[in-house]
């Protein structure tokens, strides 16, 4: 069964954002890519209080791919660490759902 998921990351710049969802979308490792530029994060890092403009992905793929784009990110991502995290989709409509399979089944040694 492929379950359909949305994996979340920010990146600090549109550039930065467009590559990595055309690399995704490219390799059949995501349906689709949205992104939402200028975010506002506000967070503690290394005991410091940052509010930083970011970029934010929203990775629409199914959870069999999750280890593959986690990969991607990390290599790709200039940040030490990345925010990568997945949401189960429990609900959507059916026809929007496989096609989100049908985009990211391939063949897993391609």
């Amino acid at each position: 069964m492929l379950d359909a998921i949305i994996i979340i990351s920010n990146l600090p710049d549109l550039a930065s954002a467009e590559q990595l969802a055309k690399t995704l979308v490219e390799r059949k490792l995501a349906a689709c890519v949205n992104i939402l530029p200028q975010v506002n994060s506000i967070y503690r890092w290394q005991g410091q209080i940052q509010q930083t403009a970011e970029v934010t992905v929203m990775i629409k793929t199914i959870a069999q791919r999750y280890d593959e784009i986690e990969v991607e990110i990390k290599a790709t991502h200039p940040y030490d660490l990345p925010e990568i995290i997945a949401l189960p989709i429990t609900h959507g409509l059916p026809a929007y759902l496989d096609w989100i399979g049908v985009e990211t089944k391939r063949d897993i040694h391609v």
